[in-house]
């Protein structure tokens, strides 16, 4: 039975007002997460909550209450009863294909000055996950208890972990209804998933990515602008200083896709090997519109500048490399390229007639890389970190008989055939193709 303030309450009334289009006050959603996170809401209960919101929505103060109370399901870190006086910076995703960029990103604000904390997942659906990359790497744990994380933190100034079982409980629970309840296509249920985590880490300013185009979720930019406002006014509201960046994601954002292929591109990127432009763009981009709204610089050009000075220090790379030792990873990742394992089979695949590359189904690339094995169909698959693709090729760029679509790295002849058949489908070649713009608008 729940209760607010000591009085019974009956929670199927309270899902009842919510199917009929009613809302709900604080205090009820409040006592419904609760529920939810303690056990109190059954497994129908609780589905039954997640089609009522899915159906009939929720205002922003509804929202925002629910993304808070799921937030308070669980422990709230305290950074500076933990001895940490530094600015709290964090980023978010909304998941693409080639999306590397926290890596990167994350040693680079440390390097400004900045604690970074981030909280990160694994792959869902054709898009990678930003644990599963780090996790290619030997010995690294992506999920840590709350002192490693302090340790880690102390040594390298950021931390990419998973968010572990005391964080936001009542999330957990409630998505992995949503997953089998055919709800996961709800605002209001997205924007309290992603921020209760987020608002659980405790930050001073979060930036966030949310990708349109082929590859991303949500494809439609006028859908992307709604989560996005969404998002922002919702951490705003909850005391998180947000902005958002609606960004392309109709082509890779790096011309790597695979776990430890994106994390060795990466390392390099940190160490002055390569720099993809697009890749290292966004990357920039992020760290200064975060330091800004965090108050560590004034501009976001004079946080550009910044971010551009560690990685020409190799401050950036070394705070790298002190995160990967703090959490179980070799000492010399930088320079040993040999932790990484090859697959058996890699081989270009080609076009079937040279032209310009006009247009590309990112998302099609993302599901090639799942059916190598760098990807889940079930909670239970276990990845294969030496899958994926390489120099993938970007709109508006020629491909004939001397450049390939890609280079697909697989386990075996029968993977890269079924991989190249997929890779060629993605790609529309014509006589010309112009890239979109990378970063199409700021909200917040």
């Amino acid at each position: 039975m729940l209760e607010i303030d000591g009085t019974p309450l009956q929670p199927q009334e309270l899902l009842r007002r919510k199917r009929l289009g009613g809302e709900l006050a604080d205090v009820e959603i409040a006592a419904l997460v609760a529920g939810i996170a303690d056990g109190r809401l059954g497994d129908a209960q609780v589905g039954a909550f997640a089609m009522a919101v899915c159906a009939r929505g929720m205002d922003v103060r509804e929202t925002t209450a629910l993304t808070r109370a799921m937030r308070d399901s669980g422990r709230v870190l305290d950074w500076r009863a933990a001895g940490f006086d530094a600015p709290v910076l964090d980023k978010h995703s909304t998941g693409g294909i080639g999306d590397v960029v926290s890596l990167m990103l994350g040693p680079m604000l440390a390097a400004c000055g900045a604690l970074v904390p981030m909280l990160s997942g694994r792959g869902l659906g054709h898009t990678g996950g930003t644990l599963d990359k780090l996790e290619s790497i030997p010995g690294y744990r992506g999920v840590v208890d709350v002192p490693t994380t302090h340790r880690c933190l102390r040594a390298a100034g950021v931390a990419i972990i998973g968010a572990g079982p005391e964080l936001a409980p009542a999330d957990r629970r409630l998505y992995a209804v949503r997953d089998i309840t055919g709800t996961v296509e709800s605002l209001p249920l997205i924007t309290a998933s992603i921020l209760s985590k987020k608002l659980a880490a405790n930050t001073d300013a979060l930036v966030l990515d949310v990708k349109t185009g082929s590859g991303a979720f949500m494809q439609r930019r006028e859908d992307a602008r709604e989560l996005a406002r969404s998002l922002v006014t919702v951490a705003n509201r909850a005391g998180l200083r947000t902005r958002a960046l609606i960004t392309d994601m109709d082509q890779s954002l790096a011309p790597a896709v695979g776990n430890a292929l994106e994390t060795r591109l990466a390392i390099d990127y940190l160490v002055g090997r390569r720099r993809p432009a697009r890749l290292h763009a966004l990357t920039v981009r992020l760290g200064a519109e975060a330091m800004q709204l965090a108050g560590m610089v004034t501009e976001v050009a004079e946080g550009e500048r910044r971010m551009l000075q560690t990685l020409a220090s190799g401050a950036a790379a070394e705070r790298f490399a002190r995160m990967v030792v703090a959490l179980g990873g070799p000492t010399d990742i930088l320079e040993n390229a040999a932790h990484f394992a090859a697959a058996p089979v890699i081989a270009p695949v080609h076009a079937d007639r040279a032209g310009i590359v006009a247009r590309i189904d990112a998302r099609a690339l993302g599901v090639a890389v799942v059916g190598l094995g760098g990807g889940r169909s079930l909670p239970t698959d276990v990845i294969d970190p030496r899958v994926g693709l390489t120099e993938v090729l970007e709109l508006g760029v020629a491909t004939d008989a001397d450049t390939p679509l890609a280079i697909v790295h697989a386990a075996d002849e029968s993977a890269w055939a079924r991989a190249a058949t997929a890779v060629r489908a993605a790609y529309t070649l014509d006589e010309r193709g112009e890239p979109p713009e990378l970063v199409q608008e700021v909200v917040g």
